[in-house]
């Protein structure tokens, strides 16, 4: 059985009152344990209440959603799942909540019932793992965006989660904040197999992962590889979605006739990309 597990999935806001609105309509996705998955889509697409469905914070309008197995909407069980899937949400000053950076990292195993020589180890593994170990006794305030954010991921590791969901993690950071982060979730699923579901709107983030799933309008669009969903340029400009920008910059140049061998989705491919072009067109 998949690690994470969502079948024929609805889920609308306030059901029960006339202003309801249905934002997923019948979702079917199977996540697979040490799996690095890119979940796309426009905002209000029903991504982010994807995220909250896969920890449990939000259950099913109908459908099932299981994790390890374990149904997400039966209560007695949910403590279960959320120590099975951490959620690491857009703005992690909301996320920290203690006044020393190590106290918040052991404030999610603390509140698990974990014993102080345990959180001990966990906190101080979970900051390593991070790159954060240096700064243990330090103010969260004073970090940095992208710290701040490594912090509150070391939080979920520290709960021993075997997957993190990130929704938006990068949004409110600069691009050196954004280069932190991503190195931290590709090493944390590379070194640890931690199953990652990563939820953005910048494409060039979403070609790191192993899997892409395109959400538009409450249900999913296309899932496969990074390079057979953006291959396809055409098919997401109609529904209004980007690409990586070495992608586009290929397309444009196909469309003005000029023939390129193939479809780059990094700036490194992009450089070997025109250099092979190049060479072509010499001999």
């Amino acid at each position: 059985m998949p690690f994470i597990q969502a079948q024929q999935v609805r889920f609308s806001y306030e059901p029960e009152s006339v202003d309801a609105r249905e934002v997923l309509h019948g979702v079917d996705l199977s996540i697979e344990e040490g799996e690095f998955v890119a979940l796309l889509g426009h905002n209000g697409c029903g991504k982010s209440t994807m995220a909250k469905l896969f920890n449990g914070m939000l259950v099913p309008t109908a459908g099932k959603v299981f994790v390890g197995g374990v149904d997400t909407s039966v209560e007695e069980t949910q403590l279960d799942v959320r120590r099975q899937v951490g959620l690491v949400l857009q703005n992690p000053d909301n996320q920290l909540v203690a006044g020393v950076v190590e106290e918040d990292v052991a404030f999610g195993p603390e509140n698990l019932g974990v014993p102080p020589q345990e959180i001990r180890r966990r906190v101080d593994a979970a900051l390593k793992a991070v790159d954060m170990y240096e700064y243990r006794e330090h103010a969260p305030h004073k970090l940095s965006g992208g710290q701040k954010q490594r912090v509150a991921i070391a939080g979920i590791i520290a709960m021993e989660t075997k997957c993190i969901v990130l929704d938006e993690p990068t949004a409110m950071l600069d691009p050196r904040g954004r280069t932190e982060v991503m190195e931290t979730i590709q090493r944390l699923n590379r070194e640890k197999g931690i199953t990652i579901v990563l939820i953005t709107h910048y494409m060039d983030e979403a070609v790191q992962a192993g899997r892409v799933v395109v959400m538009d309008e409450g249900n999913i669009l296309r899932d496969g590889g990074p390079r057979e969903v953006f291959s396809d340029v055409e098919f997401l400009k109609r529904h209004d979605l980007d690409v990586p920008q070495a992608t586009e910059l290929a397309y444009r140049l196909e469309a003005a006739g000029i023939k390129l061998p193939g479809m780059p989705l990094s700036a490194e491919e992009c450089i070997a990309m025109f250099r092979r072009y190049l060479r072509l067109e010499s001999h």
